[in-house]
């Protein structure tokens, strides 16, 4: 399942879906949560169901941000969106791995119920929006199987630990929320699932968007997360390796794999070891080349 970029849409806005799905987004979230007022959600449950429901071919993925567990929805969406043409769920304010298996369960049940595969729905978690959840990161290694990805969000975190900000004047992060992210991309890493960094809200600063996204490459972030279609582009070209990149990462799988006794090589009069080897191998695989 390919997570570069995962595209928010309002879960009652038709309009903004028919738009979303031409963007060449990897995946799309029709969200059912903080974009849709408490008044629409039984409409925008509606409509999801119904979309899920269209069986023509799609090159993205269909993933769903369903309400949280404590919010007393859950079940109804649930409910109406585990079907065949539903692909993942995004899982907001979890707490911790104890969440993805209570949901799992759930699912296995739906799942069983509708005629899916059982495990055909994946899970990506929004792992850092409450305080508990902080102290939670390292539950979710060893994975559960449905675990497909972690990502982070600062709004709700700062609104619980009543935060008047989380950025500093230059638009940076503040500390408290630079440990989450750094946290939730090693507790990614530990579970070995897709790493995804969260929203850039200024969707009218495309510069700013790819400065932070090549930010976000560099630190290990292999997607994502966009809220509006006009930053999926760039998200899409800042996580996908170059052609130098490439170039590069097959000359060391290949003199690695001439000389396999090799600790360190030198290449182009630089040296290069196991952990280079490594990394190349991730950078082929994230382009589709192994």
């Amino acid at each position: 399942m390919k997570l570069r970029s995962m595209l928010f849409v309002p879960g009652d806005s038709a309009r903004k879906f028919a738009k979303a799905r031409l963007t060449g987004a990897d995946a799309l979230i029709l969200d059912l949560e903080d974009s849709v007022a408490p008044s629409q959600k039984a409409d925008a449950r509606a409509h999801v169901a119904e979309l899920l429901d269209d069986q023509t071919p799609r090159e993205w993925t269909f993933f769903v941000r369903v309400n949280p567990l404590d919010s007393g929805l859950l079940q109804d969406d649930l409910r109406a969106v585990v079907k065949s043409g539903l692909d993942g769920l995004m899982i907001p304010k979890a707490e911790g791995a104890p969440d993805v298996t209570q949901i799992a369960l759930e699912l296995d049940r739906l799942e069983a119920e509708t005629g899916m595969a059982i495990g055909q729905t994946k899970l990506v978690v929004v792992a850092t929006e409450t305080p508990r959840a902080m102290f939670n990161l390292a539950s979710y290694s060893p994975p559960h199987p449905r675990l497909a990805g972690l990502t982070w969000g600062a709004e709700d975190l700062a609104a619980a630990i009543g935060a008047t900000s989380n950025k500093e004047t230059d638009g940076s992060w503040t500390f408290p929320y630079q440990v989450a992210r750094a946290q939730c991309l090693f507790a990614a890493a530990a579970a070995e699932v897709v790493p995804l960094d969260t929203i850039y809200a200024d969707f009218r600063d495309p510069e700013g968007l790819e400065q932070d996204c090549r930010r976000a490459r560099r630190d290990g972030f292999t997607g994502r997360l966009a809220i509006h279609p006009d930053q999926v582009a760039t998200i899409n070209r800042c996580f996908s390796p170059s052609d130098a990149e490439i170039d590069e990462a097959r000359m060391i799988v290949e003199a690695f794999a001439a000389q396999p006794t090799a600790g360190t090589l030198g290449i182009n009069g630089k040296m290069v070891d196991i952990p280079h080897l490594k990394a190349a191998l991730k950078t082929l695989a994230a382009a589709g080349l192994r």
